[in-house]
C-alpha cells in the first residue's frame, strides 16, 4: 500500500509543479488529506442516505427473511456457543484480545506503532457507533432476547467494531513476514470470528439482519481508511524532501 501513495503523492507533486513554480514539498501531502478528509465525509453522508431504506417493505421481508431462517435453529448447546461468541464481542472481550494482540506485538516486533494503530482503530468504531446508533434512532426488533442490551438497533456495535478491530487485525497479519500457513490460518480464524459475532446477534434476538450488514459496511469503512491513514503518514516521514 506505501507503493501505491507513493505514486499518488508524485503524481499530485507532477500536477501542483504545472501550477505553483516554487512548491511547498508538503503541499501535496496537505492536498490529499483534504481530498480523503473530504472523501470521509462523503462517505459518511452516503451511510447516513442508505439507511433511509430501513424503512422500505423490501427491506423488512430481507430482515424478516434471514432472521426467520437463523432462528429455525435456536438449539441450547448453539444457544450457548453464541452468547459465548457475542461476548467475544463485547467490551470485555475486546479488552482481553487487545491486551493479549498488544503483548505478542510488543515482545515479537517491540514497536508501539501497531499497539497506537489498534487503539485508535478501536476508539473511532466504538466512539462513531454510538454517535450513528443515535443519529438513526432504530429500535431492537420485537423478539424474544436472549442477552441483555440497552442501546439502540442500527447499525450492530458487535458488528460493526467487530469489523473494524479484528478486520484491522487482520490487515496486520496480511502485512506481517510470517509463517504463510499460521498468516492464513490466523485470517481464516479471525474472518469467521468476525461472521459469527454478526450471526450471533441476529440468532440472539438482538438486531436485524440489516443491522448487522450496515454495521460490517461501516467497519470496513474504518480498516481501509485507517490502513490509509497509517501508510499515508509513515511515507510522509520517511520522505526526505518532507523533513523541516
Amino acid at each position: 500500500m506505501q507503493n501505491e501513495i507513493k505514486i499518488i503523492i508524485n503524481k499530485v507533486r507532477q500536477l501542483l509543479s504545472r501550477v505553483f513554480k516554487h512548491q511547498n514539498e508538503q503541499l501535496p501531502y496537505i492536498v490529499i488529506s483534504i481530498v480523503a478528509i473530504l472523501i470521509v465525509i462523503g462517505s459518511v453522508n452516503v451511510f447516513i442516505e442508505l439507511t433511509q431504506n430501513l424503512k422500505t417493505n423490501a427491506l423488512a421481508e430481507f430482515d424478516t427473511i434471514i432472521t426467520d431462517y437463523i432462528l429455525t435453529y435456536r438449539a441450547p448447546s448453539l444457544t450457548q456457543y453464541f452468547i459465548y461468541i457475542t461476548n467475544i464481542g463485547d467490551v470485555f472481550g475486546y479488552l482481553i484480545v487487545f491486551i493479549l494482540s498488544n503483548l505478542a506485538f510488543l515482545m515479537i516486533f517491540k514497536n508501539w506503532k501497531y499497539v497506537i494503530q489498534l487503539s485508535v482503530v478501536l476508539v473511532l468504531a466504538l466512539s462513531s457507533n454510538l454517535i450513528l446508533k443515535r443519529i438513526i434512532n432504530r429500535s431492537r426488533p420485537e423478539l424474544e432476547h436472549l442477552v441483555t442490551v440497552e442501546t439502540l438497533s442500527y447499525p450492530s456495535g458487535h458488528a460493526m467494531t467487530a469489523m473494524a478491530f479484528y478486520g484491522f487485525l487482520i490487515y496486520l497479519f496480511y502485512t506481517f513476514r510470517i509463517n504463510p500457513i499460521l498468516k492464513i490460518g490466523i485470517i481464516i480464524l479471525l474472518t469467521f470470528l468476525i461472521l459469527s459475532i454478526g450471526i450471533s446477534r441476529i440468532y440472539l434476538g438482538v438486531h436485524f439482519p440489516s443491522d448487522i450488514v450496515g454495521g460490517f459496511i461501516a467497519g470496513f469503512i474504518w480498516v481501509i481508511l485507517c490502513a490509509l491513514i497509517f501508510n499515508f503518514i509513515r511515507v510522509f516521514r520517511k520522505d526526505p524532501r518532507t523533513k523541516f
